[in-house]
């Protein structure tokens, strides 16, 4: 994905953490970026194998937010699972 289309999924993070989060990110080997040399620069991150083995464990963690979210009545819990 683009740096855009990742600000577009989170509209609430401002530009500043959401570089500082992807460099995180790519310091951990949880995703990598590619640079493509051309005019204006064009940059894509996509997920490593390391950062691909957390999704199993993000989408339990979701379901298990959606049934606590139940269980406790809150309604306004709304999270769609990645594909």
């Amino acid at each position: 994905a683009r740096h855009s289309e990742l600000k577009r999924f989170i509209p609430s993070i401002n530009e500043r953490m959401l570089t500082r989060q992807l460099r995180e990110l790519e310091e951990d080997n949880l995703i990598e970026r590619k640079v493509y040399p051309v005019v204006p620069p064009k940059v894509e991150y996509r997920l490593t194998e390391y950062g691909k083995s957390l999704i199993p464990i993000l989408k339990s963690l979701v379901l298990w937010g959606k049934d606590y979210a139940k269980a406790i009545k809150f309604d306004n819990f709304k999270m769609d699972l990645p594909e």
